[in-house]
């Protein structure tokens, strides 16, 4: 039958307060600060909208469910204790009557593993729990990069081709995870939103791509007879039991893992580096796709969010982003990528930096000398310039030119939007922004140390993408301002 939650979160908080008064009556002195923490962050969080949003997930007909807002909150609490079996926290609910009693159950009757499970089933809008095709030939291994740097990518479309089909047709790799992004954002990102922790209606984004270890090898199944006639790397179609993991590159430990690719938008202006959207792809997707997944899909689900700025590594360095940005009225923020090159000459005479700074025939780097909106240009001028006469002077011993200011360059925006941008990339504006990108970095580390992202070990991404947003609920849950005085324990104090 259907879920039928009477009563709301109002009924929640009462049942917790009673029974904690019944099984912890000295719970005021006896639990440490840490736990009434946890404590009073679950009581306080309202997930009574999840029992609405879960309705056509249930069938009509049969026994009465566990309510899908305490089946959830059950599973943030697991995240929050750092248990990542299902298995596991299930028996530990029969153990801990803390943990039941907090999930929203009542002691002495908490769901079992296969409970959960099913739970699991209904917040994935598939009947597969993977989203790729089982059977598929072997995929190409990523190249070994040079020491410090990035495997390159193996796809063989480019970010133009990308971003023109994208355009036509968006991705459809996150519609299973629909009812979970649905969820999240209801009950989570749009209360942040309202509590000043997220300006979704001026949002900065930071994206970037971290490794998941899922498992340590590959694991594959022959369909074909190739082995019996001697062919060892035949390029027949095996049976993947992980069909969206492959092997990729981790820079950092400089390795190969196998695994998935998780590309996560942050919001980069939030103080606690508060994740927006997620997407799983296979390891060796590269981060200039992957951000494409993420944002088309992102913008299926957030039509409304209105995205100012983005900032984003070197790796994203390809003129496509910089024309998306100019064309969507979307200020990049984008680290430059030394080994795509840049325009030797400009204006006949002048080189460009680098960092998008004019170098004079001198050699000298030019000075910074405003921005011109309306003209849609950066102006530059002779860094020999001297007023210490009390008129300037060029103490260049080659003047490259007559005028009283010396040589004034303007570097308009359209010519080049990767090179020249708004502010420009050798201005404190510029450097201060793009600081922030960091923010992904941040999130990440939250998501893979602090909540043990990869210690679920599980073999399919519905499982994946399930740990995953239960991690970012409480990344957002634990950003949420406590009241100074505890409404909890004054009740509990006042029912003592």
């Amino acid at each position: 039958m259907k879920p039928v939650n009477i009563g709301g979160h109002p009924a929640y908080q009462k049942h917790v307060l009673a029974q904690l008064r019944k099984y912890y009556p000295d719970a005021d002195s006896s639990l440490d600060s840490s736990t009434w923490e946890i404590i009073e962050r679950f009581w306080a969080l309202d997930l009574s909208p999840v029992d609405l949003i879960m309705q056509d997930r249930y069938s009509a007909f049969g026994p009465e469910p566990r309510l899908p807002s305490d089946m959830l909150r059950s599973i943030m609490l697991s995240m929050e204790v750092k248990v990542p079996s299902p298995t596991a926290w299930a028996s530990m609910l029969k153990q801990n009557y803390l943990y039941a009693i907090l999930s929203g159950f009542n002691v002495g009757d908490t769901p079992g593993t296969g409970t959960f499970y099913d739970f699991f089933g209904r917040l994935w809008l598939s009947d597969r729990n993977n989203i790729s095709d089982p059977l598929h030939p072997p995929k190409e291994k990523p190249v070994k990069p040079k020491k410090g740097e990035k495997a390159p990518p193996v796809e063989k479309v480019t970010v133009y081709g990308l971003l023109e089909k994208f355009g036509i047709e968006p991705p459809q790799d996150f519609a299973p995870a629909r009812r979970l992004f649905e969820i999240f954002r209801s009950c989570f990102l749009d209360v942040s939103g309202k509590q000043g922790l997220i300006d979704l209606d001026s949002l900065a984004l930071s994206g970037d791509g971290t490794p998941v270890y899922t498992g340590a090898r590959e694991r594959k199944t022959r369909i074909c007879n190739c082995l019996e006639k001697g062919i060892r790397d035949c390029k027949c179609s095996r049976r993947y039991h992980q069909p969206d993991c492959d092997i990729g590159w981790d820079s950092h430990r400089e390795r190969y893992y196998f695994g998935y690719d998780l590309y996560m938008l942050t919001a980069s202006d939030s103080e606690s580096d508060l994740p927006v959207f997620p997407m799983f792809g296979p390891a060796s997707r590269h981060d200039s796709h992957g951000f494409l997944y993420a944002w088309f899909s992102m913008l299926q689900f957030l039509p409304d969010v209105n995205v100012s700025k983005l900032l984003l590594d070197s790796a994203h360095d390809a003129m496509a982003y910089y024309e998306y940005c100019r064309d969507h009225d979307i200020k990049p923020f984008i680290d430059l990528n030394a080994g795509r090159g840049h325009p030797p000459v400009y204006k006949e005479d002048f080189t460009i930096g680098n960092d998008g700074v004019p170098i004079c025939s001198g050699g000298f780097r030019m000075r910074l000398d405003g921005m011109e909106r309306a003209k849609g240009r950066t102006k530059f001028k002779c860094p020999k310039i001297s007023f210490s006469g009390g008129s300037p002077t060029c103490t260049c011993e080659h003047p490259c030119s007559d005028a009283k200011y010396g040589r004034t360059v303007h570097l308009v925006w359209k010519d080049n939007p990767r090179l020249f941008n708004d502010p420009p990339r050798s201005s404190k504006e510029w450097k201060l922004e793009y600081n922030a990108r960091t923010s992904s970095e941040r999130c990440n580390k939250r998501q893979k140390i602090d909540y043990k992202l990869e210690d679920g070990r599980h073999r399919s991404s519905k499982m994946w993408y399930c740990r995953l947003f239960a991690i970012m609920m409480c990344q957002h849950l634990d950003a949420w301002a406590l009241p100074k005085s505890s409404p909890l324990k004054d009740l509990f104090r006042q029912a003592a």
